[in-house]
């Protein structure tokens, strides 16, 4: 029976590139080692048991050129490795320290056996995650797409339009070499859109693209079916935008399923619980005080240092299972409602989040999602699940053309969070660079071996310093010595480079030490910065 209408869940999966081979331990690389743990192998294994029990299932991830290069990285496998053993081992201490406190036990042995679990995980699909996400998309049940090559938030990079060619044409090469084929849809990243980026995406070979919700209802003409259908481009890219409903039901403070109190609480871990001595052989040689993943309360109280009670997996999952089954509900009524207005047209719901909110934050994500597929795919024909590029296969033909607007999905829905007065300096800084990038790239078409070299990593260090996570990370406050030091040293390291190549004094063993600690993209081209290779002018 033909459904309805459709639903595409898109998951945003991307971190920073955060890898310091000249540490020993770098405590910021545990952003990816907690994803791993608790966002990337779990959404993997819900994933292999929809394929077990014949499930039909879809799914959209923008899997980003920086986490995919964190996630084939050697180095950062085998440090993963070590993180996890020692999860297991401070697992293995909380069993005997909570024998004596069963409400603390049950849960202690919910890590343990979910760590264990893990690592068998890592170990069986070759601690190469990119290479399960790909059997899957090989399976034709998961659309991977790209994003931004370090992610930089392109309407705040166009004013060098050679370093938006350079983020999206970096990201869709190394997509290439990562999944073997060219991708067909791009997560902008912050889901940032400006009118022109979509001829940039064509120039690239890219089919579709998201934008927040107000990019589609402001567009240049009026949106014939709001959000619940895409916008074509006139450049032949599709526009797909964000359902608010569906978006609030998870991310909402006030209205989401994750502030239901049978979850787990985020903020309250054992690293800042328990006594000093006990946890530091597990801290970071700084012996600062770090969250381990182990969480034994729930939410309860008004805030995180309040009594709350104890945690109960079993209630947590009645929660998630409710919480799907009313979220497939509403996406249902939405559909009654929407497909007799549509022209034949049939609605489709597009609801993206960030990954790393399955299962990170909101520990019970990915038991929501798997028991939202599996609702979705028995006793219903309402709904079905689909990706954008089989939508746009399926019911491509008669979109409406417009161009959306500049929007963005951060506060305020444009630039707010990425130029304020905590971070605006960074982009008179990146728009020299940029330009210089530019000039040297067109003045060295056929550059001899020791130059060409220069030249690829000057283009490597201004890409991870156009990364939007830094200007994020000093607007949200958290970690801004870390993020400030980042800006600076690759836009330092890029300055000296560019000197270097100019005044022919390129240093060898320098060069060889970028080469080995900022070795992300090592087949790139720099010359895809060049104004002529996209035809361009300066």
């Amino acid at each position: 029976m033909t459904p309805r209408g459709y639903l595409a869940l898109v998951l945003h999966a991307h971190l920073p590139f955060v890898r310091h081979p000249e540490h020993e331990h770098f405590m910021e690389e545990e952003w990816l080692y907690e994803a791993i743990t608790e966002t990337y192998l779990p959404l993997l294994e819900i994933m292999e048991g929809w394929n077990r029990d014949g499930v039909r299932w879809r799914l959209t991830m923008s899997l980003t050129p920086t986490l995919c290069s964190m996630l084939q990285d050697a180095l950062l496998q085998e440090r993963y490795l070590r993180h996890l053993d020692n999860l297991i081992a401070l697992a293995s201490m909380e069993l005997e320290r909570t024998a004596t406190t069963p409400a603390f036990h049950q849960s202690a042995l919910m890590y343990h056996e979910r760590f264990l679990c893990r690592r068998r995980q890592w170990e069986n699909c070759g601690r190469d995650l990119c290479a399960a996400f790909r059997r899957h998309m090989e399976d034709g049940n998961l659309e991977i797409i790209t994003s931004g090559a370090t992610h930089g938030f392109l309407p705040l990079l166009r004013s060098q339009q050679g370093a938006v060619e350079a983020q999206v044409s970096v990201a869709v090469d190394h997509y290439r070499r990562t999944f073997g084929r060219s991708p067909s849809g791009i997560w902008n990243p912050e889901c940032g859109f400006y009118p022109g980026l979509e001829d940039v995406l064509a120039r690239n070979g890219l089919k579709f693209c998201f934008v927040d919700s107000h990019g589609i209802l402001f567009a240049d003409r009026r949106p014939r079916w709001g959000v619940f259908a895409p916008l074509m481009t006139p450049a032949g890219v599709a526009a797909f935008g964000r359902d608010q409903a569906s978006s609030r039901s998870v991310w909402s403070t006030e209205e989401g399923y994750p502030g239901d109190p049978r979850y787990r609480e985020f903020y309250r871990d054992i690293g800042f619980d328990l006594d000093f001595e006990y946890l530091l052989p597990f801290l970071h040689e700084s012996e600062v005080r770090i969250a381990t993943g182990i969480k034994y309360h729930r939410i309860t109280g008004k805030t995180p240092l309040q009594d709350k009670e104890p945690y109960r997996e079993a209630d947590a999952r009645d929660a998630a299972a409710q919480h799907a089954g009313h979220f497939l509900f509403c996406r249902q009524q939405q559909t009654l409602q929407l497909s007799g207005l549509m022209e034949g047209r049939p609605p489709l719901i597009v609801s993206p989040y960030d990954a790393e909110l399955f299962g990170h934050w909101w520990y019970e994500g990915p038991m929501f999602l798997d028991q939202l597929v599996r609702k979705a795919g028995a006793g219903q024909d309402d709904v079905a699940l689909t990706t954008p590029r089989e939508y746009l296969e399926n019911f491509g033909e008669g979109l409406q053309t417009a161009v959306p607007s500049m929007s963005s999905w951060g506060f305020g829905g444009f630039n707010e969070v990425w130029l304020e007065g905590s971070n605006d300096w960074i982009y008179r800084h990146l728009e020299e660079a940029a330009g210089r990038m530019a000039e040297l790239a067109e003045a060295h078409p056929s550059p001899d071996p020791l130059v060409k070299r220069a030249l690829d990593q000057a283009a490597r260090e201004l890409l991870l310093a156009q990364a939007s996570d830094w200007a994020f990370i000093m607007k949200t406050n958290t970690v801004v010595e870390y993020a400030v030091k980042r800006t600076k040293a690759h836009l330092v390291e890029f300055n000296a480079l560019c000197d270097s190549i100019r005044s022919g004094t390129i240093r060898p063993g320098h060069l060889e030490f970028l080469e080995w600690k900022d070795n992300i993209f090592p087949d790139i081209d720099s010359s895809v910065f060049s104004p002529q290779r996209a035809g361009l002018t300066v």
